[in-house]
């Protein structure tokens, strides 16, 4: 068998016309060019070329092994896009910021906004008619509750909780965890997510699944109290000492489950371990109104001033929900760099109460978007939980609260900054993490604001392309 750099030479030496001028064009010696083609005859077992003075003319014999080396070598070109990433891709005749531009990424990060349009790359994405904007993180998911969507729906939430899901869960096997994962991969990239962090078991079969997706995700170490499957103790040295496979699309952060499922002082060795081994902590906060006034019961605090106590709070925790937090408790939060994840359609749907908006934007915290799981959104379709987060902080009367370009902000940037992910926005330098969105849709006509558009028309049926560190994975 030969190497297709040999085919590449016949075929460049039947374009050229001559063995030294295809020597020039491929810039080696015209004697390289001759024993190539004397190898290929060998081959072939008679003469490819018909040579006279100079110049040379394919013979019977050289036109039939034209014919196939034309085909072996598109055969290993389609091998070789299928399995092996492109280092550079031109986005060309894409609107961004109001302008059709051409957008060059190389090395899976941005490099020219305003590229000239036959600048060379690897890989060109024709997208006349189409606008360019950064894809989602998904702040706060349990990825492989995706297999319990519809079940034990509109029941009050401890009866749903303690009698329906928990026990639906202690049935699974790591196999079916692997299928909820890739069920829920597939559905956020269809709908614009490329991050996800995620606080479920078995966490190595959502290491599978990103790892074949060619997504990113921030997999959390789940502590439950009790919980058969919460042993991170057991794992430590595992977690010191592993190696991501995927070239950094992966990263673990440890997520102690609650103030209600750990105890006081696991809760400070999982932030003690987290802030030795430079993990982020990830942890459901002042959800439901029950969980407050359990905490004022048992420990005559509230759980925001609870974990502030234990000295668990930090700059690197993102706690999700925090619906229930008070004035003070916004401050608390804000003085110690809490993120927060924000989850809409979960709250609404498990009856949780309002997000309090105004607190939370007067506090400054970083703000960030998360579906929760699918047995309790139902869907992780993160153009949903920025429409509804929109309308809800509205409900109380402020019209101008949370605009679409700041909930965007909390869907796409918030969220990639506090995961010290280099995207989020579409920059020069940055990592390219982008949607290509059709603006032909019937939910996009007419275009007088891309971005109001995205945030309160749009749908997923208007993704066209994902893009993940510069790679198509939709």
């Amino acid at each position: 068998m030969f190497e297709d750099s040999k085919l590449r030479i016949f075929v460049q030496v039947t374009e050229s016309g001559s063995f030294s001028a295809a020597a020039r064009s491929l810039g080696v010696s015209q004697p390289a060019i001759s024993q190539n083609i004397a190898e290929l005859e060998k081959f072939a077992g008679g003469q490819l070329f018909e040579r006279s003075r100079g110049r040379i003319r394919l013979t019977e014999r050289g036109q039939l092994f034209l014919e196939q080396a034309k085909g072996l070598l598109e055969g290993y070109r389609r091998l070789d896009s299928t399995f092996r990433p492109p280092k550079s891709t031109m986005i060309r005749n894409v609107l961004h910021e109001g302008r059709k531009t051409c957008i060059l990424i190389r090395d899976g990060r941005f490099t020219d906004l305003d590229a000239p349009a036959d600048t060379p790359a690897d890989k060109i994405l024709e997208a006349d008619g189409t606008a360019i904007l950064p894809s989602f993180f998904n702040t706060h998911v349990h990825a492989a509750m995706t297999l319990l969507r519809g079940y034990a729906d509109d029941l009050p939430l401890q009866e749903w909780l303690e009698e329906h899901i928990w026990p639906a869960e202690a049935k699974m096997q790591p196999e079916d965890i692997r299928q909820g994962n890739k069920l829920a991969i597939k559905e956020m990239i269809a709908s614009g997510s490329t991050f996800f962090s995620d606080m479920y078991f078995d966490f190595e079969e959502c290491i599978a699944a990103v790892e074949a997706s060619g997504t990113r995700a921030a997999i959390g170490i789940t502590v439950m109290d009790g919980h058969p499957k919460s042993h991170f103790e057991e794992i430590r040295d595992y977690i010191r000492n592993w190696q991501d496979p995927t070239g950094g699309r992966i990263q673990f952060v440890m997520a102690p489950h609650s103030i209600y499922t750990v105890n006081a002082e696991r809760l400070k060795r999982c932030a003690s371990f987290a802030r030795h081994n430079g993990l982020l902590l990830h942890i459901h906060l002042s959800e439901t109104r029950r969980e407050v006034e359990d905490c004022l019961r048992e420990h005559g605090t509230t759980p925001v001033r609870y974990l502030d106590k234990l000295g668990f709070l930090g700059q690197d925790v993102i706690a999700a929900h925090c619906v229930h937090v008070d004035a003070e408790e916004w401050k608390i939060l804000a003085r110690r760099g809490v993120t927060v994840s924000h989850c809409p359609c979960s709250n609404m749907k498990l009856g949780s109460g309002r997000f309090p908006y105004e607190l939370a934007l007067d506090s400054g915290c970083r703000i960030t978007l998360g579906t929760d799981g699918v047995s309790s959104n139902n869907n992780l379709d993160m153009l949903e939980e920025m429409k509804f987060a929109s309308l809800l902080a509205k409900l109380g009367g402020d019209t101008t609260l949370l605009p679409a370009a700041e909930v965007f902000r909390w869907a796409t940037k918030n969220g990639a900054d506090f995961f010290g992910i280099d995207a989020g926005e579409i920059a020069v330098g940055k990592q390219a993490d982008a949607l290509l969105i059709r603006l032909d849709a019937p939910r996009m006509q007419p275009l007088h604001n891309l971005i109001s558009n995205w945030v309160y028309s749009a749908d997923s049926s208007v993704i066209r392309n994902v893009l993940c560190r510069g790679q198509i994975v939709l």
